[in-house]
């Protein structure tokens, strides 16, 4: 019998088929998403065990973790079984696991492609429903000072000021910059506005010695680089 399919609470269930027993018996990675979720919502309804809240939440989101991760504390609110206080709890766990992707690597990256630009910023962007504008700060080897977030907007634009952006790169001692924007519509491609702004930012920063290298556009998935596709 599908431990899953048995009408009994979690605690009627071999311990091995329980998810807390089976982490400690069999270690993490032995654990579904739906399982590892389950933990975090930590008990069931009068109908629903955990585990079945747990899927039903999974299969909303299409069985994307990504997707999951997109989900307001409001929105997890409205699955049955789900109050305030455990949408924050899966809500946290998320955000946890955000940072530690975030902070995997110590050591200041140097950038040496647009690859590399993408990979700094999308843990900052990934998930959002608005637009978000951010700089990478460069010192002359090309390696990271820190990526500063400068602007955020609405769900088709954002504001980004030339003035507070050199103004972080000069109190940084940056040699050069990267621009960022995210598209939470998906489509890459850039608008006119992408394009003066960028041109803009450009020719500032001739005047000042600190060079534009690239304007990346991300998505949740992949992204556009300016200076690859010959814009900038």
């Amino acid at each position: 019998m599908n431990p899953y399919t048995n009408p009994l609470g979690i605690k009627s269930w071999a311990e091995e088929d329980r998810p807390r027993e089976k982490l400690l018996l069999k270690g993490k990675a032995a654990l579904s998403d739906a399982e590892l979720l389950g933990i975090l919502i930590n008990s069931g309804t009068t109908k629903l065990t955990a585990i079945d809240i747990a899927k039903d939440i999974l299969r909303n989101t299409d069985n994307d973790l990504n997707q999951l991760a997109k989900l307001s504390i409001k929105d997890l609110s409205k699955f049955q079984g789900i109050g305030e206080a455990r949408a924050i709890t899966i809500v946290a766990a998320l955000e946890l696991g955000r940072r530690r992707k975030e902070t995997e690597s110590r050591e200041k990256p140097k950038i040496t492609s647009s690859r590399d630009a993408y990979e700094i910023l999308r843990p900052h962007l990934m998930d959002l429903p608005h637009e978000e504008f951010w700089v990478i700060l460069l010192n002359r080897a090309n390696q990271v000072i820190r990526p500063v977030q400068i602007s955020a907007g609405g769900v088709s634009g954002t504001v980004a000021d030339p003035k507070i952006i050199f103004k972080a790169a000069l109190e940084h001692l940056a040699s050069a910059v990267i621009l960022g924007h995210n598209h939470p519509s998906g489509n890459l491609q850039p608008s006119q506005a992408d394009r003066d702004l960028t041109r803009k930012l450009k020719e500032a920063g001739l005047l000042l010695d600190i060079p534009v290298l690239d304007h990346v556009i991300l998505s949740d998935r992949t992204y556009l680089s300016f200076a690859d596709e010959g814009y900038l």
